[in-house]
């Protein structure tokens, strides 16, 4: 568990409930009238259907709004609005609203980043501030025991290993970090439109069942605010809640896996489908991967971009398997270390 900054309730209150959910716009006008537009058409939860509706899910509608369809605990479909709005606030510091975007990226300290969806390695090599922070600073500060309990990193990690790890997996699966990063946008958004609708604040929320994502089904285990979280970098990202969601492999599915690894014992291979369909997080980490390519490193609080892949469907268990062919289990669990880190780019701890 994350040592929590603090725990001002009253404070949590305003700024949850202060929180806003935005389409992208020129102006808070043009944003009530999307919503209106769309509203005409389909209606949002708390809004309940007794069918799944007749939609892909995640959609973006034709002006502009993006839903996902939801099950509740009540045994009905609902949707839900999620749109990833360029100029957005994260909402926790209420000076700083209009300082956190959720689709700026770092360009400043990695250009290529900003400008490609992925890190240059010869830029990481010859990076010795991000933010303004020294690295020696922010992998101390991302170590258990030190601005968290759990850390944001292993103890044999360092923030560079931690960002060359992931750019690798990330590039050798044919994504950018920012394709990564809006599925797990889209959850916090579902999360906060929740909490906004029902009005209630820092609580767990226990309304959606699961939701569907490219096909899948993900199931909502916990979403709940403990109190803050202070971010590693010199920047406004705060954190507050802790976010869990699995999706479970099919028959099909854990027999293509059984056929790849047979060496693995019965433990190994129940390891090997937690790791892959399982994410324990906090809302913070959407930031983290949009700005800087961070998915945290092999903490409690990891969101695996393998993992990240399959659980929302963006590529499927073969495609995976044929980017980390015979190693996926090996991927899933090794720290990025120093060692690994200053192998070969794509390496991948081959």
């Amino acid at each position: 568990m994350k040592n929590w900054i603090r725990k001002d309730w009253r404070l949590l209150a305003v700024l949850l409930t202060a929180a806003v959910f935005t389409a992208p716009a020129t102006s808070k006008d043009t944003t009530s009238q999307q919503h209106k537009k769309s509203q005409e058409s389909l209606k949002f939860f708390p809004h309940t259907y007794e069918k799944v509706p007749e939609l892909p899910s995640p959609h973006t509608t034709a002006d502009g709004i993006e839903i996902i369809l939801a099950f509740t605990k009540e045994n009905k479909w609902t949707i839900v609005p999620v749109t990833v709005a360029k100029g957005e606030s994260l909402g926790y510091r209420e000076r700083d609203w209009d300082n956190i975007r959720i689709l700026k990226v770092d360009g400043e300290d990695f250009p290529t980043l900003a400008r490609t969806g992925l890190h240059s390695e010869i830029e990481l090599d010859s990076t010795r501030r991000i933010t303004g922070r020294s690295i020696a600073e922010i992998t101390d500060a991302g170590r258990p025991g030190d601005s968290s309990g759990v850390g944001f990193m292993d103890s044999e990690e360092d923030i560079i290993s931690v960002l060359k790890g992931d750019n690798r997996f990330v590039k050798k699966l044919g994504l950018t970090h920012p394709q990564l990063a809006k599925p797990l946008f889209h959850v916090w958004n579902m999360i906060r439109w929740v909490n906004h609708t029902r009005k209630r604040v820092g609580r767990s929320i226990d309304d959606i069942t699961y939701f569907l994502y490219n096909q899948r089904k993900i199931h909502l285990l916990h979403a709940g605010g403990r109190g803050w979280q202070e971010s590693i970098f010199n920047d406004e990202i705060l954190g507050m809640y802790q976010i869990e969601f699995r999706s479970e492999l099919d028959e099909s599915e854990k027999a293509f896996l059984h056929e790849q690894y047979p060496d693995l014992s019965d433990q190994q291979m129940a390891d090997l489908l937690k790791m892959l369909s399982h994410i324990y997080t906090g809302e913070m980490v959407p930031f983290y991967i949009m700005r800087y390519g961070f998915y945290e490193g092999h903490s409690g609080y990891r969101s695996d971009p393998i993992a990240l892949s399959f659980i929302f469907g963006l590529k499927n268990l073969e495609e995976i398997e044929t980017a980390f062919a015979g190693i996926l289990d090996k991927v899933l669990s090794e720290f990025f270390s120093r060692e690994n880190a200053t192998a070969k780019e794509g390496g991948c701890h081959e």
